[in-house]
């Protein structure tokens, strides 16, 4: 619906309160102007409030193995994160805390806490880190195992997990190479 066919559609209509001419539009028009003001000046949109864009765990060139797959429920299958081919170190992409270095079933694993209760894991990553370690962004936090990264990937690589408060998403969203979506009116 456009211009007339719209307006002539919302005087109908008493749940669109902001077309009728008894000056509430602009109330309205004034009240999103607010909303979008605060909502793009504290982050809301991104992935949360105080999440800053992230760094890559490995150096360019990035070939990604196999993107994120979320799961259809909590315990269904899916690829919680993303394979990164790669050889070599791998960086903290954020400051944080390490929250767990050790071995899971048969693989080294690496989790470190961001700020905003966001986690990150990186497999098979052999690190000399120990839980409670503060590092740094950008600072190198481990090797790739060579020995059992071939179970996982062809090729050497790491795999690149995020949660968001035991919530899994695609670590593209932190590292800023995912746009975020925009809603487009329906015409």
């Amino acid at each position: 619906m456009h211009g007339g066919r719209f307006t002539e559609w919302a005087r109908g209509h008493t749940m669109v309160g902001c077309f009728r001419d008894d000056g509430r539009m602009l109330r309205c028009l004034v009240l999103a102007l607010i909303t979008a003001l605060v909502l793009t000046t504290t982050g809301a949109g991104f992935a949360r409030p105080g999440a800053e864009i992230w760094d890559w765990p490995v150096p360019e060139p990035r070939v990604l193995l196999r993107e994120f797959v979320a799961p259809a429920h909590r315990y269904g299958a899916g690829h919680r994160g993303i394979d990164i081919a790669t050889p070599g170190e791998v960086r903290a992409p954020a400051s944080g805390i390490v929250h767990f270095a050790g071995t899971v079933v048969d693989r080294p694993v690496l989790s470190i806490s961001h700020a905003g209760g966001y986690l990150s894991s990186f497999e098979p990553v052999i690190t000399t880190l120990q839980r409670g370690d503060v590092v740094q962004r950008g600072q190198v936090v481990g090797q790739v195992d060579q020995n059992s990264t071939r179970a996982h990937c062809r090729s050497p690589c790491v795999h690149f997990g995020v949660r968001l408060d035991g919530e899994y998403l695609s670590p593209l969203m932190l590292v800023g190479t995912v746009p975020r979506s925009v809603l487009l009116p329906m015409e």
